[in-house]
C-alpha cells in the first residue's frame, strides 16, 4: 500500500491525537452516506477503504513499534474494513440477526468505530426496544457528524419515542399502583363492617 501517513495528511511524527483528528475529517469527508446517487459513490467508497486501511496501519505499527521496510508496510493485520464488513453488518440486523451484528461490531478495532459505526450500534439497540442506549448511540453519532441528516432523524425519532415510552410506562405503573390501594382499601373497610356485625372477613385484621 502506498504510505498511510501520506494517505491521512499527516507527518510522521504526528501525535496520536493529530492522526485520529484527520482521520475522522477523511472519514466524515468520504463517508458512503454523503454519495448517495452520486457518481462518485464508487470513488468514494474505495478512498474510505484506503483511509480506513492507511490509520489502522498506523495505529497497528505504532503499538507493535514495527516500521517500514523497502517501502512498503508488513505485519499489517488488516481488518476487513469499509463497505464489506458493514454490509454483512447492515444485513445481519435487517435479517434481524441481531447477536451476531453487534458482535461484529464490538469484534471492530478502535479505528472503525466512526459515526456509522454508532449509528448501527443504535439500530440493534432500537431493534431490541432498548430506546435509552439506542438514543445514546444516535447521539454520538450526530457529535461525531453534525452534518448527516441519517443519523439526526433517528436521533431525534428515538429521542421522541424513548419519551413516549417512558411516560406510558409511569402512567400504567402510577394506575396500577392507584388500583392495588383501592382494592386493599375496600377489603379493610368491609372487614371492619364484618366485625361490627360480629363477623370477621379479614382473620387476621
Amino acid at each position: 500500500m502506498n504510505d498511510p501517513y501520506s494517505i491521512l495528511g499527516v507527518p510522521r511524527d504526528a501525535t496520536d491525537d493529530q492522526i485520529k483528528e484527520a482521520y475522522r475529517a477523511l472519514a466524515r469527508k468520504y463517508h458512503p452516506d454523503n454519495y448517495s446517487g452520486n457518481p462518485l459513490s464508487d470513488l468514494a467508497s474505495e478512498k474510505i477503504k484506503e483511509i480506513n486501511l492507511a490509520y489502522d496501519t498506523i495505529m497497528k505499527e505504532r503499538a507493535s513499534g514495527k516500521t517500514q521496510q523497502g517501502g512498503s508496510y508488513y505485519d499489517a493485520g488488516t481488518y476487513d474494513s469499509g463497505d464489506a464488513a458493514f454490509s454483512r453488518i447492515v444485513q445481519a440486523i435487517k435479517a434481524n440477526r441481531l447477536d451476531e451484528a453487534q458482535s461484529e461490531l464490538e469484534r471492530m478495532p478502535a479505528a472503525y468505530r466512526t459515526a456509522y459505526w454508532y449509528y448501527l450500534m443504535g439500530e440493534i439497540a432500537k431493534r431490541r426496544g432498548w430506546y435509552d442506549n439506542a438514543r445514546q448511540y444516535y447521539q454520538t453519532a450526530v457529535n461525531m457528524d453534525p452534518s448527516n441528516g441519517t443519523y439526526q432523524r433517528a436521533y431525534h425519532s428515538m429521542q421522541n419515542t424513548a419519551n413516549t415510552y417512558r411516560n406510558q410506562s409511569y402512567g400504567r405503573g402510577y394506575r396500577n399502583t392507584d388500583s392495588a390501594c383501592d382494592c386493599c382499601t375496600s377489603l379493610i373497610c368491609a372487614d371492619c363492617c364484618c366485625e361490627c356485625m360480629g363477623g370477621d372477613l379479614i382473620s387476621c385484621c
